[in-house]
């Protein structure tokens, strides 16, 4: 007869869910008071989320000092892994989110945040994504990842316009495609070493010398090809432009940053290993696609006639530029992962709310789309103060300094020289020259040409609420005051990066 098991409590850690089970208990809450009294203003369901989300922050800032002193945390029969990566990602999937839901204080007429299961569905794709960056269990990982997926899907679709359901069955169809890689590739590297944790999965792989790197490399190229869908890696990001246009700017906005850090920890817990194990063929791989992602979509970018796909194209150079990182693979670059991803935040979904902002229930007559360059023909005559703000995100986006965007650069075309990679830092540095020619575009188009479209300047503004004014204020201070709160973070992202082991 077996013997029972025992297993306390105290041994399962059940602390380390604290930051993940809090926005579940907030979406639940929603949900009970929705039933229990519906129809009630939205703005309730947006001082709840906010509230489980400054309590998610407080949690995820009691675990720093724990990491600190005592290391990584295991817990739940270690299958959750409390270390500085996940700790950083966390905060800024927290915060960015904290900073997007206050959008959804804009005018009535956007009827998908009048809905209480739109702000519980929010929340529940919060914790998937924590849970992806606090965890190195393949099944775990792939769990929380269709968790989050399934979730923004639907968010998407919410917004309940013949583009949004359109953008939502192509996510959802692409992302079933890449969930199916993401298995088969778990499977494989199952099948090899016995184990579905990415450490002991390295542990194995390095005790046998990669005897069987066929079947390694059959694995990487699945879980590779599984994670360049979900980053819109080229040749992966075809549907990228096309969801972004389809999805509300808020919306949009907020995918170019939350999924994509929840992705890059995913990938530099996966693949940093196997690079730095040498294995020549995923390194050469890597090389190619970031080159191919920062140049190709600034061509596309180039040749774009409206600004929310161009940001689209942006976010994908912008994502090519980061993912450098991870082939790089030191401490220092990937520091400048978080720092870079950090400033971009703040540049980036301020540039999609100006876009939320002027968002138009009737198009013009003229209007080919909401946010062509044509109407932002002359802004700076209509609309001075939003064309001023428009410009400074561009900027900043271009990588000028002193803005936000350029101290992201800098360290991470640093990190590329100290590591070795001269010739991709120069690919970075001449894809930011390129990408500077169509965000100089559009200031073009705001300060140099006369209106066209909108000339009362009323459309520039039709959405423009205090909250939303709020927020892109945040964005505005982040973006130019970037270069005093740069070394602070630099050295919190360093101490953390380094005492996790990467």
């Amino acid at each position: 007869m077996l013997e029972p098991i025992n297993i306390s409590l105290e041994s399962l850690n059940l602390t380390t869910l604290s930051p993940m089970i809090i926005p579940v208990i907030g979406a639940l809450l929603i949900l009970i008071i929705d039933i229990i009294k519906g129809g009630l203003d939205k703005t309730l369901y947006v001082m709840i989320t906010i509230l489980v989300l400054l309590l998610n922050i407080g949690a995820i800032v009691e675990s720093v000092g724990v990491f600190t002193s005592d290391g990584t945390i295991m817990g739940v029969f270690d299958l959750v892994m409390v270390d500085g990566i996940a700790i950083i990602a966390q905060l800024i999937i927290v915060v960015v989110s904290l900073l997007f839901v206050p959008l959804a204080l804009s005018h009535k007429r956007f009827h998908e945040f009048s809905y209480p299961e739109f702000f519980a569905i929010f929340l529940f794709m919060i914790s998937g994504f924590e849970f992806m960056v606090t965890t190195d269990n393949l099944i775990l990982i792939f769990v929380s990842l269709e968790t989050a997926s399934l979730a923004l899907y639907t968010l998407i679709a919410m917004h309940n316009r013949d583009k949004s359901f359109e953008a939502a069955v192509k996510y959802f169809t692409l992302g079933a495609l890449a969930a199916g890689f993401f298995s088969f590739g778990s499977m494989v590297f199952y099948a090899l070493t016995g184990s579905i944790e990415i450490n002991q999965i390295s542990e194995v792989l390095a005790g046998n010398g990669y005897a069987d790197i066929g079947f390694v490399l059959v694995g990487t190229a699945f879980l590779l090809a599984a994670l360049g869908f979900k980053l819109s890696l080229v040749p992966f990001h075809a549907w990228a432009p096309d969801v972004y246009e389809g999805s509300s700017a808020a919306m949009a906005g907020y995918m170019s940053i939350v999924p994509r850090i929840a992705m890059f920890v995913v990938a530099m817990r996966m693949f940093e290993f196997l690079i730095h194990s040498g294995v020549v063929w995923l390194e050469v791989v890597l090389y190619i696609i970031i080159v191919l992602t920062m140049t190709i979509a600034n061509i596309w970018a180039l040749v774009q006639t409206d600004v929310k796909r161009m940001l689209a194209y942006s976010s994908i150079s912008h994502t090519g530029f980061v993912m450098s990182a991870i082939l790089i693979g030191t401490t220092q670059s990937n520091s400048a992962l978080f720092i870079y991803w950090i400033l971009f935040s703040f540049t980036n979904l301020g540039a999609f709310s100006m876009l939320w902002i002027s968002r138009q229930k009737h198009l013009h007559k003229d209007q080919s789309s909401d946010h062509s360059f044509n109407k932002f023909s002359g802004m700076i005559q209509t609309s001075p103060t939003a064309a001023v703000i428009m410009a400074l995100f561009m900027l900043s986006l271009a990588g000028l300094p002193p803005f936000a965007v350029f101290w992201g650069k800098i360290y991470m075309i640093s990190s590329a020289v100290t590591g070795g990679y001269t010739v991709l830092a120069f690919i970075m540095a001449l894809n930011s020259a390129i990408a500077g020619y169509y965000y100089l575009k559009l200031i073009v188009y705001m300060f140099m040409k006369e209106p066209e479209i909108n000339k009362d300047g009323t459309a520039f503004v039709s959405n423009a609420t205090l909250p939303l004014k709020t927020i892109i204020g945040f964005a505005v201070v982040g973006t130019i005051f970037s270069f005093i709160i740069v070394n602070p973070i630099l050295e919190f992202v360093t101490a953390l990066v380094y005492k996790s082991g990467y």
